[in-house]
């Protein structure tokens, strides 16, 4: 059976910039969107052989604002994955939308392309809020894009949102939480605000403008967490929650460690054992594509101590967890000061464990970067101290 493969294609443009935002993106730069195409479809061909043998079942147009980027383009990009690389029958095949950019005609026309997830960027139910981040819509517009995508025929909604925002409060929050769930979507990422340097939010928080502070985050995501459990979506990730067959498939193989290749300034990939990115500028990624010069920006081989890392830090995101034999035997690493941390955790309640699974619990997800810090640190000293652990006889019953 072939393996799995995850596609990404970044689409930088967008009608403005988000003051919150961190991602690479631009804005007045339409003029460069049809050689922008050109060169991911010479890039896309130029990479499908590499995955001949590989079966892509996600695919992700991510932004920047795809649907911006206009239905005819995105409809182009997709026939183009599918005639180069071999797409699965049931690939999940996701487009993130804004709502002034959609409508029922070119939704339409996505979903008879083969597009069958749409991720639309509502953020927040208040238009105070979404004014002061510079949000080029109103929440009537996210509820008319979500109208919309179901009379397009579309049966997998995911709908972004933000807590933390200038000037909200819990009861804000909880009544941007309540008009989201009225738009029944199938899934739900909820982000706490995160005030990235360089940003115009950042210069706005420097002259002195204030956001909720840690505590009240912290009782917006907890009442967040048990506010969607009551309406029947289940958390996976520390942001992500979803009604019973409607994961993210493709975001769940950054969690999982699975294989994707990206495309696009900017753009990630985790592919043939090496990790590599493309340079974050419009222009050098065109003409490098186009004309041959040098595209990839950062690239190296993952050795095997760094996956047991990455395996802690990104599993632990996960409600899955991390299990000992599955570490043990993958990475060859001792499970047995992890363990005790663990146990530590689970005594403070920021962890739990089932069986030989352990996993963070909502509290701990609040302190999860300095939690998994810790156990980075621990798995670090018992490589420079310890052998290899030797694996047990007997212990394969207890592995997935």
């Amino acid at each position: 059976m072939a393996e799995k493969l995850g596609l990404y294609i970044h689409i930088p443009f967008c009608r403005s910039k988000c003051d919150y935002c961190d991602f690479y993106s631009l804005s007045g730069r339409e003029t460069r969107m049809d050689d922008y195409q050109k060169a991911l479809l010479v890039h896309m061909g130029e990479t499908a052989p590499q995955a001949r043998s590989y079966s892509v079942d996600t695919v992700y147009f991510g932004g920047g604002t795809p649907s911006f980027y206009g239905e005819k383009r995105l409809r182009a990009l997709l026939k183009s994955i599918g005639k180069r690389f071999e797409l699965a029958k049931d690939a999940e095949i996701t487009v993130e939308c804004n709502p002034d950019s959609v409508d029922k005609q070119m939704l339409t026309q996505l979903r008879r392309a083969g597009f069958n997830r749409i991720s639309l960027g509502v953020q927040s139910a208040c238009d105070r809020e979404l004014a002061q981040l510079h949000r080029p819509h109103t929440f009537a517009q996210a509820q008319e894009a979500a109208a919309a995508a179901r009379a397009a025929k579309f049966k997998n909604l995911s709908l972004d949102l933000i807590y933390g925002l200038p000037g909200q409060d819990m009861a804000g929050w909880q009544d941007t939480v309540e008009q989201a769930l009225a738009l029944e979507p199938e899934h739900l990422s909820c982000y706490g605000l995160k005030v990235e340097p360089g940003t115009p939010l950042d210069d706005r928080v420097v002259r002195g403008e204030r956001l909720p502070g840690d505590d009240a985050q912290a009782d917006m995501y907890l009442w967040m967490v048990d506010r969607l459990a009551q309406a029947g979506y289940l958390q996976y990730e520390i942001s992500n929650f979803a009604r019973p067959g409607f994961q993210s498939r493709h975001n769940l193989k950054y969690w999982m460690g699975r294989p994707y290749i990206g495309f696009g300034p900017g753009a990630h990939s985790d592919f043939g054992g090496r990790r590599y990115s493309f340079v974050r500028d419009l222009e050098d990624y065109i003409s490098g594509i186009l004309e041959g010069g040098r595209v990839i920006d950062q690239s190296e081989l993952i050795p095997q101590r760094e996956r047991g890392g990455e395996y802690l830090m990104l599993r632990l995101r996960t409600t899955r967890g991390v299990e000992e034999w599955e570490y043990r035997r993958e990475y060859f690493m001792n499970f047995d000061s992890i363990e005790q941390k663990l146990e530590e955790y689970e005594r403070q309640g920021w962890a739990e464990r089932h069986d030989r699974r352990w996993n963070l619990t909502p509290k701990g997800f609040l302190v999860s970067n300095q939690l998994i810090c810790d156990l980075l640190g621990l798995q670090e000293e018992d490589c420079l101290q310890k052998p290899p652990p030797r694996l047990k006889q007997g212990r394969e019953d207890g592995a997935e």
